[in-house]
């Protein structure tokens, strides 16, 4: 049986929420009130990260889904992140403010032609960045993400060939690091992939004494001249302990928010993508608002279903992922 992605809906349209309403105050009350947590990626607006009860990347968002006693989640990121937690949580309800909020990465992906083109490579373990649609992860052996892939092909016996999808860019990175030859689909992430080695020469002129760090998901070409290589964490991280003042970016801009809090006296130049932004957004995760979030956790919806056998296919390669930590 050939797996489909469990596309979203669009979602309705957004009901008039009344100006005069205190969102934060509303919102923290309906959280009571449903016994729910509110997770956010980084990537969130910095209104939505500062009333989430955890701010995380992908790994972190999962390990904290997967340890919830909450009997509401309402997910604060894109509709894979979502999925992934009621992968985990099949009895808790799951709500995500826009059901919108996808992924290009994942979008590239389909399950049904992941699931043909796999076809061609039967005895490879198949390991796909949680960046991807339930189906996808239902066809899969285990998943990884940016802060752990390394680890888990690693994990792999040496003998055993392995598929990498969907991402290119850090199935390439990946390779650099562990010496291990990978099939890759040929994936990517729309504000990644538009970091260039020209600008980013140009940002590195302008400001030399400044410290590259970049996303594993950038191309090759702008990740072989960076000082730092990580995940969102990671790059968080790096940001906290580095004693240089002065950060070049290579992520998304919605980090800045939780690096600012870090080093407030730091200099922090996002790399400006090829478009001609200033700064590089997800227009997928700010799809998500706090009058939409505050919606969802009022009328419980748009709430994430999965079929329970694609469900029930894709637990064992992310609970073999969460076990590796």
């Amino acid at each position: 049986m050939v797996l489909m992605n469990a596309a979203a809906p669009s979602a309705p349209p957004l009901e008039t929420v009344d100006p005069a309403l205190d969102l934060a105050v509303e919102i923290n009350r309906l959280r009571a009130e449903r016994k729910a947590v509110i997770l956010a990626h980084y990537y969130q607006d910095p209104e939505i990260q500062d009333l989430a009860d955890f701010v995380g990347d992908s790994l972190q968002l999962s390990q904290a889904a997967a340890r919830t006693d909450a009997e509401v989640i309402a997910f604060c990121g894109v509709h894979f992140m979502a999925e992934t937690a009621k992968i985990l949580n099949p009895g808790k309800r799951v709500v995500i403010p826009d059901l919108d909020a996808g992924c290009s990465l994942a979008d590239r992906c389909p399950a049904d032609a992941f699931g043909a083109w796999l076809k061609d490579y039967p005895d490879h373990v198949v390991v796909s960045y949680i960046n991807c649609s339930a189906g996808v992860k239902a066809l899969s052996d285990i998943i990884c993400t940016s802060s752990n892939a390394e680890r888990v092909v690693r994990s792999i016996p040496a003998e055993r060939k392995i598929v990498f999808a969907p991402d290119r860019h850090l199935g390439r990175w990946v390779t650099a690091q562990t010496g291990r030859e990978m099939v890759l689909w040929p994936g990517f992430c729309i504000v990644h992939e538009q970091f260039t080695a020209r600008r980013v020469a140009q940002l590195k002129a302008a400001h030399p004494a400044a410290q590259l760090i970049v996303h594993p998901e950038c191309d090759a070409s702008v990740s072989q001249m960076a000082d730092f290589v990580g995940s969102t964490a990671a790059l968080l991280n790096f940001v906290g302990s580095s004693p240089a003042k002065s950060f070049i970016i290579g992520t998304e801009a919605g980090i800045l928010h939780q690096m600012r809090r870090l080093r407030p006296e730091a200099e922090l130049i996002p790399i400006p993508v090829d478009s001609g932004c200033n700064c590089s957004l997800c227009p997928y995760m700010k799809l998500n608002t706090l009058e939409k979030l505050y919606l969802a956790l009022r009328d419980l919806r748009p709430a994430i279903e999965l079929d329970e056998a694609v469900r029930l296919r894709a637990l064992g390669p992310v609970e073999r992922m969460l076990a590796l930590h």
